[in-house]
């Protein structure tokens, strides 16, 4: 006799649902900028390129090319049963793929615990990985795409004019509105002072969308989060000899760390 829906806990379905969103938001890491890089580059090409999107080609192996077969697709389990490696090249499989899908899925079982099965545990489930995939797009290319942080903007707001997030819409509007003047003030400022760009518009934005989900409060907490925690990672890389050229290190990862802090813990003590 089948189970009914309902009687599997949320945080149950929620972890399932994570992980195999997990798995889609690895997709999203690797292929959105190389699609952005192309779509830059086909204007002053002679021929158009190849249709390459988030759904085609199919999921192959980034080495040798070679099509994934459908067990090796499943989220953690695929990674285990190939044991790290391609099965046609034997080439190391890297360890950011299962561990985004692991993130993937703790957030799912997160989202279900504080949300049960609502249209909320989906609406901040979608909130997270969006963040997850413009953190490791930030750190690998210094790009926080349009394509993320827009919708996700608007996503903020419908989910406050609906009620499925803790803000309401008017707060969601103005959390969006300050966290993006907060940022344009400071590097503006910045620039001003030192005629150079200390900030991409990229950070503007996903400080718009982290004010349109957590509203116009949250913006001091997750300026502080955001900058002790690049200040803690950027020395400590520093120490190593492992940061980039010219000590620039991106503001984007560090929003998304106060970002989530945020959704899980609330803001800071008194701000």
């Amino acid at each position: 006799m089948p189970v009914p829906p309902d009687f599997l806990p949320a945080p149950l379905i929620g972890l399932v649902l994570g992980l195999v969103l997990g798995s889609f938001a690895n997709v999203v890491i690797y292929r959105l900028p190389r699609m952005l890089e192309r779509a830059w580059a086909e204007p002053q090409e002679a021929a158009p390129a190849a249709r390459w999107n988030l759904a085609w080609p199919p999921s192959h192996c980034p080495h040798c090319s070679t099509p994934l077969r459908w067990h090796h697709n499943l989220p953690l389990l695929g990674f285990a049963l190939l044991r790290g490696r391609c099965a046609h090249c034997h080439q190391s499989i890297g360890w950011r793929y299962p561990l985004v899908e692991l993130a993937g899925g703790l957030l799912g079982a997160w989202c279900g615990w504080r949300y049960g099965l609502t249209p909320s545990a989906l609406a901040w489930m979608g909130f997270g990985l969006t963040l997850l995939c413009l953190a490791y797009i930030d750190w690998d290319t210094t790009l926080l795409p349009d394509a993320l942080t827009q919708p996700l903007t608007w996503c903020g707001l419908i989910a406050a004019a609906l009620g499925w997030t803790d803000q309401r819409l008017t707060l969601a509007l103005w959390g969006a509105v300050g966290g993006y003047l907060l940022l344009w003030s400071v590097a503006t400022v910045f620039r001003l002072l030192t005629g150079k760009d200390g900030m991409g518009q990229g950070d503007f934005k996903l400080l718009a969308a982290l004010g349109a989900w957590l509203g116009p409060w949250a913006g001091l907490s997750l300026i502080l989060i955001a900058s002790l925690s690049g200040l803690l990672v950027g020395l400590l890389l520093r120490q190593r000899g492992q940061l980039r050229e010219g000590l620039y290190l991106p503001f984007g990862p560090f929003l998304v760390i106060a970002g989530l802090w945020v959704m899980i813990a609330g803001p800071l003590p008194g701000l």
